[in-house]
């Protein structure tokens, strides 16, 4: 974790050597008007330079205040637990999937089965509502439809979205949940920019997804 006095404001850190150098120039300065003021200097100059030398202390103490709210504020944070993220696969689920066994498919995708479905497979182009959870390989959430709280409807099969999610779900069943391990050919080409708080996806990088296939509105339709 890096240390909190890394996040100091940069002008708490720039100001301080000039504010040293200042005072000193102030110093000198107020010193010579000291001394010369009652014979060639105006009194007025005087008052002047004490001014300048205030307002140097002045800024000093805001900087300081501010270094010291921020060093206050990042320790709080600092300290507070990761964000607890809505998962398809919670840790009695993570234990059972170590027994389930991968199955490989031609293309390079895997998947373990979290649990299978009762209801139909989708057809290729028909629509699908599915809930899911990105993950990069460490298990950090990039991406995820139960955080926004609403189905992720596509069209299965139809290059809506990467060619590895269409190959694992097209596969499924409806009811189902399914782990599915992406290799970087069938993930995200050119990769994507991370949102603030998230994991970055790499070009070709491998990812995961948790998704479970909740209903094909274009079957319910027809029956």
């Amino acid at each position: 974790m890096a240390s909190a006095s890394l996040l100091l404001p940069l002008g708490s850190i720039l100001g301080k050597s000039n504010s040293i150098s200042k005072q000193r120039v102030c110093r000198i300065r107020i010193e010579g008007v000291g001394l010369q003021s009652s014979a060639s200097e105006p009194r007025l100059q005087a008052l002047k330079q004490w001014d300048e030398c205030a307002f140097i202390k002045r800024r000093n103490f805001i900087h300081l205040g501010f270094g010291l709210l921020s060093l206050v504020s990042s320790s709080a944070f600092a300290g507070l637990p990761p964000e607890d993220k809505p998962k398809l696969c919670d840790d009695a689920c993570e234990k059972e999937l170590e027994n389930v066994p991968m199955v490989t498919t031609e293309s390079g995708l895997q998947y373990k089965d979290i649990k299978i479905g009762g209801g139909p497979s989708p057809p290729v182009g028909y629509q699908v509502a599915a809930n899911y959870v990105a993950m990069v390989p460490s298990g950090q959430i990039f991406d995820s439809s139960l955080e926004k709280g609403q189905l992720y409807i596509f069209r299965v099969g139809s290059g809506q979205v990467i060619k590895g999610l269409d190959e694992g779900i097209l596969s499924m069943k409806v009811g189902g949940k399914r782990r599915i391990y992406i290799p970087g050919p069938l993930a995200f080409p050119k990769g994507l920019t991370s949102a603030p708080g998230r994991p970055r996806v790499a070009a070709n990088s491998p990812v995961v997804f948790d998704v479970s296939l909740e209903y094909i509105p274009g079957l319910d339709d027809e029956e």
